[in-house]
């Protein structure tokens, strides 16, 4: 193996702007966040004994296991609890409400929920604390059942041991950090009675979904920032038949839907929240965990 030199800024985007499409990825989402790709890019050439991208593209073309690596080295896994606040109030003290009023009228016991591309598990756990600390009280022997997905092992690893670093937790409040972690060797760890509560899967959304069906679908930062308008499509239409009548969908705050997505109403004009609507009925029958 040769000593690789790093690969230019240049080499690197023309790089992604050849294999993004192949992937069913956009160049418009990957945009900021490309050097980190670019850095991950590099360390591969390095692991391959390579210079020059076009070395890798002629690696990639011979060996198509390489897919897997190229692949990996598009997963963004920023998160953190309570990102984007406003979101998470909207779903506090609209539809979390308007469901659990559905719920109880229709004798359910549940509120099905789904976290896609969880990473390591602050969007679930936040939407796990919220009902815990917030919304449990008002409707009592009602439950929240939260299934998260990802596509990452090391991901879902983390998410299922839940201990974070301070600065991920920097947005919770500061009773809630009290009542539900506790620190051990400089990580703050979530309380089993709380990881119990999530069941995390490793899943691809792009290969498979959950088999159930849920009231409240999470798609943040992912589907709809990084995939082109085709795999957008195709991955919304697959996650419609996820998320029940009436229920909501919320996506990234930076995010939009692809044009002529049918079914579904904005909550109100600057957050991602959507309703889904049905032809036969404007209530929202929630589906019997």
């Amino acid at each position: 193996m040769t000593d690789a030199q790093p690969i230019s800024h240049e080499a690197c985007v023309a790089f992604l702007k050849w294999c993004l499409p192949q992937l069913g990825l956009r160049w418009r989402g990957y945009r900021r966040v490309h050097r980190l790709v670019c850095k991950r890019l590099g360390r591969r050439l390095a692991e391959l004994g390579f210079i020059k991208t076009s070395q890798y593209r002629a690696w990639l073309q011979a060996h198509p296991e390489e897919r897997a690596y190229l692949e990996a080295m598009f997963r963004i896994p920023i998160s953190r609890f309570y990102r984007d606040r406003d979101v998470f109030e909207a779903i506090t003290t609209t539809a979390l409400p308007t469901l659990s009023e559905s719920a109880v009228r229709a004798g359910i016991g549940s509120i099905g929920c789904w976290s896609a591309g969880c990473a390591s598990g602050e969007e679930p756990y936040t939407l796990l604390l919220i009902w815990h600390f917030l919304l449990a009280r008002d409707w009592p022997g009602l439950d929240l059942k939260i299934v998260a997905t990802d596509v990452d092992d090391v991901m879902i690893s983390r998410a299922r041991v839940g201990c974070y670093t301070s600065s991920s937790l920097k947005d919770l409040p500061p009773i809630w950090i009290a009542r539900a972690f506790e620190q051990a060797d400089g990580l703050f760890c979530l309380g089993s009675g709380f990881r119990d509560r999530v069941e995390f899967r490793l899943q691809d959304i792009t290969q498979a979904m959950p088999d159930e069906v849920f009231e409240v679908v999470l798609c943040r930062n992912l589907v709809f920032t990084y995939f082109d308008e085709k795999h957008q499509r195709l991955a919304l239409a697959k996650i419609l038949d996820h998320l029940g009548c009436g229920g909501f969908l919320v996506i990234g705050k930076h995010e939009t839907l692809p044009p002529g997505s049918d079914g579904l109403v904005q909550m109100t004009p600057r957050l991602p929240i959507y309703k889904r609507t049905c032809e036969t009925s404007s209530e929202t029958p929630v589906a019997d965990h």
